[in-house]
Formats: structure tokens, C-alpha cells, sequence
């Protein structure tokens, strides 16, 4: 099942994590095209090698499956961050980003907390970028949760 978060930016474009709504609902491809092709790439993935490998098994077999069905991706995408305007040296390393505009993070864990999830909410304050999925190959049937802010 697909969680998907909406997040409210502040008046300085800043995001505001204190007001998280939360929306459960089914991935379509009319409303979504790009994230429902990226989801069905995992499940691709997820169905053909099933749980218990490494992350950077899937990584690499998820690139492999966005190529054979035309998503542009970019892997392993360095994302700057600034702090008071200045470039930091540290960086975050994004496992893909689809569509100019997708950050798509993987895991391979028996249980997401909520860890991950901040992960992927800074990722999108770090990108600038709107939306995001969380994938995680570490369960007995796939999970993804879908970020929008």
C-alpha cells in the first residue's frame, strides 16, 4: 500500500515538517504517469528477485529495468546543501533521480522507521525538487511511499 505525504512550505520556502498530513491511497497512472512507471519498475524488481538482497543489488537492478522501459534517470545524484547561503562540502547522494524531477530512494530493510523517511524529506529540502519516492525491496511484498510537497 502507498503512503503519501503532503507537506506545507513556509513563507521563506522552507519546509515545515510540524505539519505533516498523511494520505493513504493507490498510485494511478493517469493523475501520476511518471511515479506509477517508476513503481511498476520496482515491482518489476521486486517480483523477479524478491527480498533479501543487498540495496545495491536492487539499485542496480532497478536501473537496469528504467532503462529497458525508457525512464530517464540519473544514479547516485550528488544534491548540495547550503547553510545561511553557503555551499556546503557535505552532500547527500540520492539513489536516483527519474524525470529531472523524481528523488527515488531505496531500501532493504525488514521494517522502515521513521529514519528513512526523514531521509527522504531532506533530500527534497536539500533538491528543491517536489516529489519522491521511498522504495523498500526488504519485505515480503514491496513497499513505497510517495512524497509531495
Amino acid at each position: 500500500m502507498e503512503e503519501e505525504l503532503f507537506l506545507q512550505r513556509t513563507e521563506t520556502d522552507e519546509v515545515d515538517f510540524s505539519s505533516v498530513s498523511l494520505r493513504v491511497s493507490a498510485p494511478s497512472r493517469d493523475k501520476d504517469p511518471e511515479s506509477y512507471a517508476i513503481i511498476g519498475a520496482a515491482m518489476a524488481v521486486h517480483s523477479e528477485l524478491g527480498n533479501g538482497f543487498l540495496e545495491a543489488v536492487y539499485q542496480e537492478a532497478l536501473e537496469i529495468e528504467l532503462q529497458v522501459r525508457g525512464v530517464p534517470c540519473e544514479r547516485e545524484k550528488n544534491l548540495s546543501i547550503r547553510y545561511k547561503g553557503k555551499p556546503l562540502k557535505t552532500k547527500y547522494k540520492t539513489d536516483f533521480i527519474c524525470f529531472g524531477s523524481i528523488i527515488v530512494e531505496l531500501k532493504a530493510l525488514r521494517d522502515l522507521s521513521g529514519t528513512e523517511e526523514c531521509q527522504v524529506l531532506n533530500y527534497l529540502k536539500a533538491s528543491g525538487l517536489r516529489k519522491a519516492l521511498l522504495i523498500n525491496f526488504g519485505t515480503k511484498s514491496l513497499q513505497y511511499k510517495r512524497f509531495i510537497i
